[in-house]
């Protein structure tokens, strides 16, 4: 199908310095998971996003010297010629493609801690290191030139591994973003100052990194557009437009990273527009910037007002890596559309390769070979019933029928989605149903796929329709007994009339005060209690966590889904069980303590664990199927991601025997 020709500008190639972008997509710098420890899983998901068409392909952030680490965190480095080789692996892939590939250069100050390499933490001020009980050295004027050198050698080591984009990284409460900060920066010498005074050793960087590599390379400046605490809005502006004749593109964002790296329970598309808007007019240069952009028609609208010259993403580049591609083929509909729900983020923030709820394949390019947009077809086709049209059937359905394979999927519910049919009616969570209906809108497409809705299975019903190859999806139930990461056996004082599993409370009729226990700490317990206190009930929300959703934290949610319950007026009650109940009661007990106490309970929902639905799959055992598959939170209650990953992998594996998984391993 043909593009429509309204999106051509978003194809027309971008001169950035020496060096021209054939498109303006780009993908910025973001973290993976990956970074020097697994260079060949990096390169082959980063040369993926340019054969999708990104025309820029970043890494993620680039240790420069060892005194910046930040383990358990994975980054990349350019410390030394190992690094380079690695480098330029990935610079490779991304050429092979045609697209540029750069790197942002970086250095944490204040924010490394140095668990690996032991080495002192520079930063304008000592202040503690980032998540630890030890601080970093106040930088004396010998140790900012040796900063200087450590720069200007990975600038130069970048454009050695053939990097065409090389960042200035002066965002994030990084160094050069310390020296700017006036509460972190509170020198009297000539590194200190008015803001602009602040900003002489992102100058000498600048002039420097042009110096050694402006040639081949272009100067991207990562950069906040306003302080730290919000303000100074007027200030930067001015900052900006005195930098940029040394900078060949601004890549810009905000000081609050939470709306940076906003999840959609609380950002819509391009929600730093009105805060970024100015730059390209104050500065003359190239902007790129994000704004979790799924929408082809809000891309152009980016560039045709003059916002943006480049749709800068990380997340939608992630979810989709053939994003361009698909809006330059006309197949605007086929788009995987990010969900906003951080999964990418959280795992990174775990020390874990990034993957992704809405692809599955998401690092998952080198280790298993697998591919967003192509998967084999079988060898031998054949006839698959799949039980369950929730996250996990839905995937596995669609893969299955992709490979060739004849399938059937058979939900007992009026409507598909599983668990995805009342989760997105809670507030925040409606993007998150782009799961389902994506894969819908696939199915849809397929000859070879059929669904049956209203269609409850039993035993003798899977048995009598003949299909020897039966896949189980069949989901999970909440528990309401109070079982889960705290309370091992069952509280028989749940067993009350008051007591509503997650799954009853959009139906509820909600009577009296309202407690929500939340035990699984993510987000569900915080949602449900939302939901109860816009509804107009009073809530008190517990939870066994030290915060609201303390499990968030990872998905960089935590501060607004606490702040929001707070703003609703629910009561919030920390590091705390509830025991049991009791009439007009719930009894709560604190972890640490034991101590109890008794607050008003009207309503119960407790949020603490499911069980698997997995009584179909075993009684079809040793019924003579061929096959017989249990997969997502039938087999393990998880994620979403884990449910669509489970029938992802189901369906690459089917009848392909002995499966080969590689490893990484370093060698000295």
């Amino acid at each position: 199908m043909p593009r429509d020709s309204r999106f051509d500008i978003l194809f027309e190639p971008v001169k950035i310095g020496p060096v021209t972008a054939p498109n303006r997509f780009y993908q910025v710098p973001h973290c993976t998971g990956m970074g020097y420890q697994l260079p060949a899983t990096l390169a082959a998901m980063r040369g993926l996003k340019a054969a999708g068409g990104w025309g820029v392909v970043n890494t993620e952030y680039c240790s420069i010297h060892p005194s910046s680490d930040d383990i358990p965190h994975p980054f990349a480095s350019l410390w030394d010629e190992g690094d380079v080789r690695n480098m330029a692996a990935m610079a490779d892939a991304v050429h092979e493609h045609g697209s540029l590939a750069g790197t942002e250069l970086w250095y944490g100050g204040i924010r490394s801690s140095n668990n690996l390499s032991r080495e002192v933490a520079l930063a304008p001020s000592s202040f503690p290191a980032a998540e630890s009980p030890w601080q970093c050295a106040k930088m004396d004027l010998d140790d900012i030139r040796a900063f200087r050198g450590w720069h200007r050698a990975a600038a130069l080591r970048a454009k050695q591994a053939g990097l065409d984009v090389v960042y200035v990284y002066a965002a994030h409460t990084y160094i050069l973003n310390q020296f700017l900060d006036r509460d972190m920066n509170p020198r009297s010498d000539e590194y200190g100052g008015t803001l602009l005074q602040r900003a002489r050793l992102l100058r000498e960087v600048l002039a420097e990194t042009r110096d050694a590599i402006g040639d081949r390379c272009a100067i991207a400046l990562r950069i906040e557009v306003d302080n730290e605490d919000g303000g100074g809005f007027e200030e930067r502006a001015e900052l900006l437009a005195d930098l940029a004749p040394m900078v060949d593109l601004f890549d810009v964002t905000i000081a609050d990273y939470s709306q940076e790296m906003g999840g959609s329970r609380h950002f819509t598309e391009a929600s730093l527009e009105p805060r970024i808007a100015h730059v390209r007019r104050v500065t003359g240069k190239p902007v790129v910037s994000v704004g979790r952009f799924t929408s082809p028609e809000t891309m152009l609208s980016q560039v045709k007002r003059g916002v943006l010259d480049f749709i800068g993403a990380a997340r939608p580049s992630i979810a989709d890596p053939f994003l361009p591609l698909k809006i330059a083929e006309g197949r605007e509909d086929d788009i995987r559309e990010c969900i906003g729900c951080n999964i990418c983020y959280a795992h990174n923030s775990r020390g874990a390769a990034i993957r992704c709820t809405q692809n599955p394949t998401m690092g998952e390019e080198w280790r298993r070979g697998w591919h967003p947009e192509t998967i084999a077809i079988a060898r031998k086709r054949e006839e698959v019933l799949v039980v369950g049209a929730g996250p996990a059937g839905l995937e596995a359905g669609l893969m299955l029928a992709r490979r060739g394979h004849e399938v059937k999927i058979a939900d007992a519910g009026q409507a598909p989605g599983g668990r995805l049919q009342w989760e997105t009616k809670l507030p925040g969570l409606t993007e998150w149903g782009r799961v389902r209906d994506w894969r819908l809108h696939q199915i849809s497409k397929l000859a070879n796929i059929e669904m049956f809705r209203d269609s409850r299975m039993a035993a003798e019903d899977v048995i009598d329709l003949g299909i020897a190859n039966v896949v189980i999806a069949t989901g999970s139930r909440w528990r309401s007994d109070g079982r889960g990461r705290s309370i091992r056996a069952p509280i028989a004082s749940y067993d009350d009339a008051r007591t509503l599993t997650p799954e009853q409370v959009l139906a509820a009729n909600v009577i009296g005060p309202a407690v929500v226990f939340d035990d699984d700490l993510y987000y569900l317990g915080p949602a449900i209690a939302e939901h109860l206190a816009r509804r107009g009930a009073e809530v008190t929300y517990v939870t066994s966590g030290g915060k609201v959703a303390e499990w968030s934290e990872l998905t960089g949610e935590q501060p607004r889904v606490h702040a929001r319950l707070l703003e609703l007026g629910v009561r919030v009650i920390v590091n705390s069980l509830v025991s049991g109940l009791k009439p007009g009661a719930a009894v709560l007990a604190c972890v640490y303590s034991g101590a109890e106490r008794e607050i008003a309970a009207g309503c119960f929902v407790p949020v603490t664990s499911r069980d698997g639905d997995d009584a179909l799959y075993h009684a079809l055992k040793g019924r003579g199927l061929a096959s017989l598959s249990l997969i997502g939170d039938a087999r393990a209650p998880g994620l979403i991601v884990h449910a669509v990953y489970a029938g992802h992998k189901l369906a690459r594996e089917f009848g392909e025997g002995e499966v080969t998984v590689r490893r990484e391993r370093a060698l000295s």
